[in-house]
Parts: structure tokens; C-alpha cells; sequence
């Protein structure tokens, strides 16, 4: 899930000029779409413990990314478009890749050697809140309001209590909690960059997010043989969860969430950030019999009324005088 501002935007792309052919109906109402892909997401780290019992966290990324890369490229066929065209947008998908897509995956992957799941879906969760966190620190255009400051330190209150900092960190694993984190902020650097040098490419969200993930696939490809001991055995389980994460975690819920950008705006289908922990918490809970004590799930509500605190804005930016508004986001292509 990557953003400008939610843990799960779309591709880079210009809006394009009303069109006098009457939109096309799609087969699902988006709520169904929203649904699913909320459980798609939630599920992703469940997909990934499952996935590390038989494959090194660098396999299991590299997998989740060939698989994702297949069904983006396949689309992208289908539908007769191209990938993007220059050396400067293919430079700068080079550093999207990697904040978007391979650090934070390979980081979440080797967290969830020694987290659960369930702790693991709701650091993810903390992405708006290192946003927040960015624009504070970081000079930028859009400046944080008080209520949005009050969110991010409501929301890192609520990172401590699901970790029980009272108690010595309720037993969590300190380094895998620190990978987790790591990656969720991964992410929020990843989407400062990409506002700040793919906000106009004039490419389509799907040839933009195709070109990243397949440099990002490109980067694991060269790294896992080096840094993690190559697969010898292929269980079933193992290897249809890692299939799971990249086709349908990172493939189809891209174009999921592409259309449902476009059918509802970004507002409304950033809202799926706020269910992916719950569903996270859920299925590791029930599936992988993973404890959880009262301090997870009360914390893990606070992270996301914080997060959605920063996430709210005094108010909306005009266009750019003298030309049209152009929107322009990337995705990350999975939890």
C-alpha cells in the first residue's frame, strides 16, 4: 500500500481530459472491491510468515515481486500500453522501487522471522504517521496543521502500547519490531521522493507502476543469490502463499485499487489502510493461533485514529494557475 499520504496510492499518472464515451460499468460494486481488497492486504502477512517457513525472507520478496511483475506486465499487454520511455523516469523508478517495494517487503519479510504476523500488519499500519512525520521534519509544501501533529503523537503513543513498553515490550522480539517499523517508514520516504521528481511524467498508473516493480524484482534478483541460500525444495503451501502475496497482493490489488481510486478518489480507497491491521490481527489470531493480549488490539486503534488524524487537511489545494490540475500518485503495490 504506498502514498502520498496513505499507505496504498495508485501509479503515477496525469489525469486524462473528459472523454465523451460513457464510462464502462465495472462487473463489481466498489464496495465489494474495497472489501476484498482490504482482505487481500490483511491476509499479506499471514502469506508471508507461512511463506518463511520453507523460503529465506529474500526468496519470499523475490517471489512476491516475480509474481506481482507478471500480472502488471501481462495487463499491461492486454491492454496494448507501454512501459515509460526515458532515462530520468527510469532513474527515478529505480530509487521508487527500492523505498517502495523491495527494502520495505524484504524488511517485513525478515521481521516476521521472529514478530507475529498480527504485530507485523499493525507497524504497517504507523506509514501515514512517519508521513507525518517527514512533512514536520522535512521541508515541505504541505504543512502540518495542529490536529495533524496531535495524530502523529497520538499515534506512536499507540505504537508503544501495542509493543507494552510499560513491560519490557510485552516479549517482542526488539530487532524484528525495529525491521517492521523500518519498513512502514520506508515507505513514506519513498512517496516524499516520488511527489518530488515523478509528478509529471505524462505515463499511464499502470505502464508507472509496472516499470517500478520490475526494477524492483530486477534489484532481489541481484541481492538474494548473494545474501540468502537459494531454494532446493518447493512445498506447496509455502510456495502458493508466496504465489498469493505477489499475484493477488501485489498484482491485483494494484489494479483493484487503481480502479477504485479512479471510481471513488483517493480519499475514500485510502480508507482500506484502516482495515488491512484489523484483518492482519484477525487472520494470524485465528489461521496461525498467534497470541494477543489487550494491549494489541486497543493500541493498534489508537495508531489508527492518529494515523487517520494526519491524514485530514484544513483544506484543498487549488490547481496550478494557467493549466489544468493533474494528479499524480504511485503505488506500492502490496502490504
Amino acid at each position: 500500500m504506498t502514498s502520498a499520504a496513505t499507505s496504498a496510492p495508485p501509479a503515477a499518472a496525469s489525469t486524462a481530459e473528459p472523454s465523451s464515451a460513457p464510462a464502462r460499468r465495472p462487473l463489481l460494486d466498489w464496495r465489494v472491491r474495497f472489501g476484498a481488497l482490504s482482505l487481500v492486504w490483511g491476509f499479506s502477512f499471514l502469506f508471508i510468515k507461512v511463506g518463511n517457513e520453507a523460503f529465506a525472507p529474500l526468496y519470499v520478496t523475490l517471489g512476491r515481486m516475480l509474481f506481482g511483475t507478471a500480472v502488471l506486465l501481462v495487463t499491461l499487454a492486454v491492454k496494448r500500453e507501454r512501459l515509460p520511455r526515458g532515462a530520468r523516469v527510469w532513474g527515478h523508478l529505480v530509487v521508487a522501487a527500492f523505498f517502495l517495494n523491495a527494502l520495505p517487503f524484504s524488511l517485513f519479510a525478515y521481521a516476521e522471522l521472529t514478530i507475529p504476523s498480527t504485530l507485523a500488519g499493525i507497524c504497517n499500519a504507523a506509514s501515514p504517521l512517519w508521513g507525518m512525520l517527514l512533512a514536520v521534519v522535512v521541508v515541505s509544501d504541505d504543512r502540518p496543521t495542529r490536529q495533524r501533529v496531535a495524530g502523529l503523537g497520538l499515534g506512536f503513543i499507540g505504537v508503544l502500547i501495542v509493543l507494552g513498553a510499560w513491560q519490557g515490550f510485552s516479549g517482542q522480539d526488539p530487532l524484528g519490531t525495529a525491521l517492521a517499523l523500518i519498513a512502514s517508514a520506508s515507505y513514506a520516504v519513498g512517496w516524499q521522493y516520488v511527489r518530488r521528481t515523478l509528478s509529471d511524467t505524462g505515463h499511464s498508473h499502470l505502464s508507472m507502476s509496472s516499470g517500478q516493480l520490475l526494477l524492483g524484482t530486477v534489484q532481489l534478483a541481484l541481492v538474494a543469490p548473494v545474501f540468502a541460500p537459494t531454494p532446493t525444495s518447493f512445498p506447496v503451501l509455502p510456495l502458493l502463499s508466496v504465489l498469493a502475496l505477489g499475484a493477488l497482493g501485489t498484482g491485483v490489488a494494484f489494479l483493484v485499487q487503481y480502479g477504485l481510486v479512479d471510481e471513488v478518489g483517493p480519499t475514500t480507497a485510502m480508507m482500506v489502510t484502516y482495515f488491512v491491521p484489523v484483518i492482519a490481527t484477525t487472520a494470524g489470531v485465528a489461521i496461525l493461533g498467534e497470541h494477543l493480549t489487550w494491549n494489541t488490539p486497543v493500541g493498534a486503534m489508537i495508531v489508527l485514529i492518529g494515523a487517520a488524524l494526519t491524514q485530514r487537511r484544513s483544506g484543498t489545494p487549488r490547481a496550478p494557475s494557467g493549466g489544468r490540475s493533474r494528479t499524480v500518485r504511485i503505488h506500492r503495490t502490496g502490504s
